[in-house]
């Protein structure tokens, strides 16, 4: 059956090729969303650079014929915007009937009651506009297109039990997938947890290589004075360090390693190694305030306050690459501090050109070719930035997306736990013998930080 779907500001904003995305039904998009569209395109961040994207689409449909009087989707359905029906007449006294919410609500209870054949629905991601919906009755739905909708988010890496001879195969370089009785297939880079079924003391960490299941390469290197100390980290520590994976993405709660594992690992490839030419730390601008555009100073002025982790785990590192040894204990003991300050470290190579720090404002039109790319708080993009960030990608380089993808890490009202742009890559490259990803499971930040995690 053909439905009506009233499209709100927030799908717009959050994908703004949706209009193609509902197959055969009609796409009504009030006059009110394009009004607000018209006042989010010169916003600074991923709100303007969006409404500017859905501005060039819906001009492209233009071109096809009249959007009022409805344009063909292609697959039976039509996309047009509705100047009227905007009848206040069911509102209660007390409600704002100036404001925008109301008066797209106003198009689509009118149009629900002008033909009750046709099912009406309102598409929205603003959860107090489907509140507001559901009180006049009015069916209201989620934008699920680009969500994600397994019952669990892949992790990387499974637990399974095998024989110790197997185990013992696997040491010695390796066992072909079918020497494993496995439920589903692996994935190209998945991990592989294997306790002996006959011994539980015997146990190895391995890799799906996407031909032959493999120990581990550089669980027992360092990077910039760090060694992963969990089995998760050393299973990213893998992917990190291995320059055949030019797209990594790290998911996991604060304090579980995400950020200083990666700026380790670029640290030793870019300034120590040489391997790649330069680190770009990137990071989505979301903040409860005025966006970046409307702060004072130069963009890398408006950026420090956002770079806090990076620098954070810089420091660290650093303290790591400067400890003493006692002559009876290899243990380090952080005993005098680095010689400069981390801000002086950072500035050097960003002089440099080694160093660069950016928003996503910035990335559209480049390149990135021979850098390694960190993309921190991943979970506040959404899945159209995430396509965006990756189409930069140049010869040589390597891109790795970190982020915790929980609600409560969110504070992009575009996107959820299911409908973010790290869960979305995550599901949509995991597929792929160049990519992959785990989830880290400890929090090894301190004690205090672990309960904090896990209980409040």
């Amino acid at each position: 059956m053909v439905k009506n779907y009233i499209i709100d500001t927030s799908v717009i904003v959050h994908d703004p090729g949706c209009f193609f995305n509902f197959e055969d039904n009609n796409v009504i998009i009030p006059i009110i969303v394009i009004e607000e569209l018209d006042n989010l395109k010169r916003r600074e961040g991923m709100v303007g650079y969006h409404a500017r994207i859905a501005a060039r689409e819906l001009n492209r449909l233009r071109e096809r014929g009249n959007l009022a009087e409805g344009i063909s989707t292609g697959q039976g359905g039509l996309i047009r915007i509705e100047l009227d029906h905007m009848d206040m007449g069911f509102v209660p006294p007390g409600i704002d009937t100036n404001k925008n919410d109301t008066k797209i609500l106003a198009i689509a209870k009118n149009l629900q009651n002008k033909d009750r054949s046709i099912p009406t629905i309102l598409v929205t991601k603003d959860v107090y506009m489907a509140i507001k919906a559901d009180a006049f009755g009015i069916p209201v739905q989620d934008y699920n297109n680009d969500k994600v909708l397994c019952d669990e988010i892949y992790k990387g890496y499974r637990d399974i039990y095998a024989p110790s001879e197997v185990i013992n195969q696997i040491f010695n370089g390796g066992i072909r997938e079918k020497d494993l009785d496995l439920d589903t297939p692996l994935y190209p880079n998945e991990f592989l947890s294997i306790t002996g079924s006959d011994n539980s003391n015997h146990k190895v960490l391995a890799r799906f290589d996407g031909e032959n299941i493999v120990p581990l390469r550089y669980a027992r290197q360092s990077a910039w004075g760090l060694t992963p100390i969990n089995r998760e980290q050393k299973m990213a520590f893998e992917l990190l360090m291995d320059d055949s994976i030019p797209f990594v993405t790290i998911s996991g709660g604060a304090g579980s390693g995400k950020t200083i594992l990666a700026t380790a690992v670029a640290l030793e490839k870019v300034i120590e190694k040489g391997q790649y030419s330069k680190i770009l730390f990137v990071r989505p601008t979301v903040a409860a305030g005025n966006d970046i555009g409307y702060l004072p100073g130069t963009e890398d002025e408006k950026l420090r306050p956002w770079m806090g982790s990076f620098y954070d785990a810089i420091e660290t590192l650093m303290g790591f690459r400067t400890s003493e040894k006692d002559d009876d204990d290899k243990t380090p003991r952080y005993s005098r501090k680095p010689l400069f300050s981390v801000d002086s470290f950072i500035e050097t190579y960003k002089s440099k050109g080694i160093i660069e720090t950016k928003t996503f404002t910035y990335m559209r039109g480049r390149t990135l070719s021979n850098a390694m790319v960190i993309v921190d708080e991943a979970q506040e993009l959404t899945p159209h930035l995430a396509k965006l960030m990756l189409t930069r990608a140049g010869f040589g380089s390597k891109f790795i997306f970190i982020g915790d993808p929980s609600d409560n890490q969110i504070d992009n009202f575009l996107v959820d736990a299911r409908s973010n742009g790290l869960v979305y890559t995550v599901e949509k490259m995991k597929q792929f013998k160049i990519t992959g990803h785990v989830t880290l499971a400890q929090v090894e930040r301190s004690p205090l930080a672990s309960i904090a995690e896990k209980t409040m």
